[in-house]
C-alpha cells in the first residue's frame, strides 16, 4: 500500500492484532512441560512466531463493523488460525504437496516426523473447537460459531476443496471448476472467520450478512489469484514456502489459465467487488476495506 498516514495507521492497527492473537494463542496451546511434550512442542511450532495472521485480522475487522470489543473476538479468531495451521501441517505431509518450507522454516513434518505432525494437526483441529466451547471464553452465539467453524473446515469447505485439488492434478480444469475449488479450499475459511467476527456485536440484518458474505468470498478468491501470481513470480526467500511448487505438481492455476496478466486484472476485479460489498458499512468498514486492499497489493 501507499505510504500514507491511513497506510500507517492500517499498519499499527495489523501489528497490535498480531501481537494480540499470537498472545491468545500462546496462552491456549500447551506449554513445553506438558504430558505428550513433542507433540505440545510440534503444536507450537506450526503455530507460533510466524505467519500474516490473515484470518484472524478479518475477524477483528469484521468485528469493528459490529461495535464489538476486540477481547469478545479473541477466542474466535484464534480457533480460526487454529484450524488454518492445522490445515497448512496436513498440507505439507508427503502424502498431500509433500513440501519442506513453510513460513521461512522446515515445516512441521521435517522438523519433527511425519507421525508427529500428523497428531499435531489433528490437536489443533480438535483444540479449535474446545477454545469457542470453553464456558469462561463462549458467548450466547457460540454453538453456531462451532457450526461456522466445522463447515468451513469439513466436507463443504476446505477438506472437500482439499479433495478437489487432489482430484484435480494433472487433469484439465476451467475457471468455474478452478473457483468453485478455491472457493472451498480457501475462500471458505477466510468466509467463517468474517462471519465469526461479524457474530460478536450488533445483530445484523439480512442484507448485511449477504453484503458481508459478497465481500469475504471475493477477497478470499482475490487472496488465491494473488497467491498462484506470486508462486510463479516469487522466490523462496521473499515467500518462506517454496516457490514454483504448482508448476512442479501440474497443477491448474489461475495464472495458468488466464495468465500473468489476465490473473492480476481478475485480482483487481475481485478487489473491486470485495471493496463494493462493503459500501453500506462505510466507515466501519474501514479496516475490511485496508485488508482487500492488501490482499491484492501484497509480495509476500
Amino acid at each position: 500500500m501507499p505510504t500514507t498516514p491511513d497506510a500507517h495507521a492500517f499498519a499499527a492497527w495489523s501489528r497490535e492484532r498480531q501481537q494480540r492473537i499470537e498472545g491468545v494463542l500462546e496462552s491456549m496451546l500447551p506449554g513445553a512441560n506438558s504430558p505428550a511434550s513433542r507433540l505440545a512442542s510440534a503444536m507450537r511450532y506450526a503455530t507460533l512466531g510466524g505467519g500474516k495472521r490473515v484470518r484472524p485480522l478479518l475477524a477483528y475487522a469484521a468485528s469493528e463493523v459490529v461495535g464489538a470489543d476486540p477481547a469478545d473476538v479473541d477466542s474466535r479468531a484464534a480457533a480460526v488460525e487454529l484450524i488454518h495451521a492445522y490445515s497448512l501441517i496436513h498440507d505439507d505431509l508427503p502424502c498431500m504437496d509433500d513440501d519442506s518450507l513453510r513460513r521461512g522454516k522446515p515445516t512441521c513434518h521435517v522438523a519433527y516426523d511425519v507421525a508427529t505432525a500428523l497428531l499435531a494437526g489433528d490437536a489443533l483441529q480438535s483444540l479449535a473447537f474446545a477454545v469457542l466451547a470453553e464456558p469462561k471464553r463462549a458467548r450466547p452465539a457460540d454453538g453456531d460459531a462451532c457450526r461456522v467453524l466445522a463447515e468451513a473446515a469439513g466436507y463443504a469447505g476446505m477438506a472437500g476443496g482439499q479433495q478437489l485439488d487432489l482430484d484435480a492434478t494433472g487433469a484439465t480444469l476451467g475457471i468455474t471448476e478452478l473457483t468453485r475449488m478455491h472457493a472451498l479450499k480457501t475462500g471458505a475459511l477466510i468466509r467463517a472467520a468474517v462471519r465469526l467476527g461479524a457474530q460478536c456485536g450488533r445483530r445484523l440484518a439480512d442484507d448485511e450478512r449477504r453484503a458481508l458474505d459478497r465481500y469475504a468470498h471475493a477477497a478470499g478468491l482475490a487472496f488465491q489469484v494473488v497467491d498462484d501470481v506470486l508462486d510463479v513470480e516469487g522466490s523462496a526467500a521473499t515467500l518462506g514456502k517454496t516457490a514454483g511448487k504448482d508448476a512442479a505438481h501440474n497443477k491448474a492455476t489461475f495464472v495458468t489459465l488466464l495468465g500473468l496478466a489476465e490473473a492480476r486484472r481478475h485480482a483487481e476485479a475481485l478487489h473491486a467487488e470485495a471493496r463494493a460489498a462493503l459500501e453500506p458499512f462505510a466507515a466501519a468498514s474501514r479496516r475490511l476495506a485496508e485488508l482487500a486492499d492488501w490482499i491484492v497489493l501484497r509480495t509476500v
